[in-house]
């Protein structure tokens, strides 16, 4: 797919850079989205399993979101009419919104985004970046070139940072002043139901932060799911142990805090997110350079939420469109 050209390139198929490609292509603008994941997901992401026959789905990223934005709360009320989003009533106990879970999986937004837009080239990591004249040329890992006019980068802050060295040194060190807290998650499946009353347990002080019963949310069922959340003191403690050492340390600290007896797994797997929660600056919720024609959106730019994303998305897109 060599010498490909767009009128708007976008790196991150996340939610901040769907959000811009949704916004732009309601402006009517030619936009293509790059990302090197294998499909819709980023943060948000759901991973699948095949547990005894049967599929069960693990949020393993971000839990659920809330909506305060006005904009972004029309944007959810959209996804929840057409079945890509539901309210989780078990979360909205522990917030002051309520609280909305992607469907049938946490990437079902994603998913619905990326489908509208129809043009998200997936398994495509951009590697180079330069401004050639008028264009900037975007190379790729499998040595293939694109072109574009403009180009936005909504990818993880550190890897904006990396990315945009030579292209645009003053957005590369705003991204490179965020600091990202790791997370290990852990996905692990049962044969019965373990003896929890809730569905979701919250200790922030304590070795597992996060827990929930994935197979309780909304559009789930089945097989006994949960999904453990790492805080970032132990996420640091641990984080380069292998994954199979630290899932099984992981589900340890999970029946210790829940003082559950242990129970062995019919499924167990670990991810390590790097860079799980960035700490987000203050300022303007993305940023964009007229003259050269780039920008960078993202939750760090905003807050570290999904929707601080969408909303650093969507402003960016507001500043190209002018």
């Amino acid at each position: 797919m060599d010498n490909l050209h767009s009128d708007i390139a976008i790196i991150g198929a996340g939610m901040a850079g769907l959000a811009c490609a949704t916004r732009l292509k309601a402006e009517g603008r030619d936009v293509r989205v790059f990302d090197k994941g294998r499909g819709p997901g980023g943060r948000m992401a759901a991973r699948r399993a095949e547990i005894d026959g049967e599929t069960v789905r693990f949020d393993h990223g971000a839990q659920y979101f809330t909506a305060r934005d006005a904009g972004f709360r029309e944007a959810v009320a959209g996804w929840e009419a057409r079945g890509a989003v539901a309210r989780w009533e078990a979360a909205s106990k522990i917030s002051d919104d309520p609280a909305f879970v992607g469907a049938p999986g946490m990437n079902g937004p994603i998913k619905a985004m990326a489908e509208d837009l129809g043009s998200v080239l997936w398994s495509t990591r951009i590697e180079g970046l330069v401004r050639d004249e008028a264009v900037w040329r975007l190379s790729t890992t499998e040595g293939d070139v694109h072109t574009a006019n403009t180009v936005l980068v909504a990818i993880p802050a550190e890897q904006a940072s990396d990315l945009l060295q030579e292209a645009a040194p003053a957005f590369a060190e705003i991204a490179a002043s965020v600091t990202s807290e790791p997370c290990w998650a852990v996905m692990a499946a049962f044969e019965e139901r373990l003896p929890i009353a809730v569905d979701s347990v919250r200790a922030t002080e304590a070795a597992i932060s996060w827990a929930a019963r994935n197979s309780a949310k909304p559009q789930r069922k089945g097989t006994e799911a949960w999904v453990l959340h790492a805080s970032p003191s132990r996420s640091r403690q641990i984080i380069d142990r292998p994954k199979e050492e630290a899932a099984q340390i992981l589900l340890a600290d999970f029946f210790s805090q829940t003082k559950v007896e242990p129970l062995d797994p019919v499924h167990i797997v670990a991810h390590r997110w790097l860079y799980a929660q960035p700490a987000s600056l203050k300022g303007d919720p993305a940023r964009y350079d007229t003259e050269q024609r780039i920008g960078i959106a993202g939750d760090y730019l905003h807050s570290p939420r999904v929707e601080g994303a969408w909303v650093s998305g969507t402003a960016l897109a507001d500043l190209v469109v002018g």
